[in-house]
């Protein structure tokens, strides 16, 4: 740090508060950002950035979106969040080399369970770790890891005819998560990778959360 044998420092946290042996395992965290002072009151010479790491409350999730707006406005917001969802199945059956087969089916038997929205494809499928990254709030489907979508170094924005079988509604890998929760209380995701055997299956509800 270039500091003098014979220079005094003390080392504190963003809340001035002066790191000892007495404090040490209390104060100092993982994640926990730390200042190399002259002196506990000393000016910070420029301006520091500290990352902060936080788990939302799950109604930022559930209770969120652009849905509950539309409908504040008086718009039938349904058309849009069974949108979002159909779109998962146009990302999934891009790259099909046969037909792309996209079901939408509306659930009322009870004796099947809950009344549901069933939307089934014959897409690529989603490994566990894609699964996981789908359930993530705000992970864009270009910075996800693991997933062929997080290559899109040379991508550019389909023409506006061809946009809906491009799969380029939910550009911020918010909108079906925020949709499965206007429709309803709870979302299953049921998949089959293509290479593989195993067939991977994710729950989220909001009795659960």
């Amino acid at each position: 740090f270039g500091i003098t044998t014979d220079e005094s420092f003390v080392i504190t946290t963003t809340s001035r508060k002066e790191i000892t042996e007495s404090n040490f395992s209390e104060l100092v965290q993982d994640g926990v950002t730390l200042y190399l002072l002259q002196s506990v009151d000393q000016i910070l010479p420029s301006a520091t950035k500290e990352r902060i790491d936080f788990l939302p409350h799950y109604d930022t999730l559930v209770k969120s979106g652009m849905y509950e707006y539309y409908a504040s406005e008086g718009q039938n917001p349904l058309p849009f969040a069974l949108a979002e969802l159909i779109d998962n199945s146009l990302s999934a059956t891009s790259r099909n080399t046969g037909i792309r087969s996209i079901q939408i089916k509306l659930l009322f038997d009870d004796s099947q369970g809950k009344p549901a929205v069933a939307v089934i494809d014959n897409g690529r499928g989603m490994t566990s770790k894609q699964l996981k990254n789908w359930a993530v709030y705000r992970l864009s489907k270009f910075t996800r890891q693991g997933d062929f979508e997080s290559d899109h170094s040379g991508y550019v924005r389909p023409l506006p005819v061809p946009r809906s079988l491009n799969s380029d509604i939910s550009y911020f890998g918010v909108g079906g998560k925020q949709a499965v929760f206007f429709v309803g209380q709870s979302a299953r995701m049921i998949s089959k990778p293509e290479d593989s055997q195993d067939v991977h299956e994710l729950v989220l509800s909001k009795e659960d959360f």
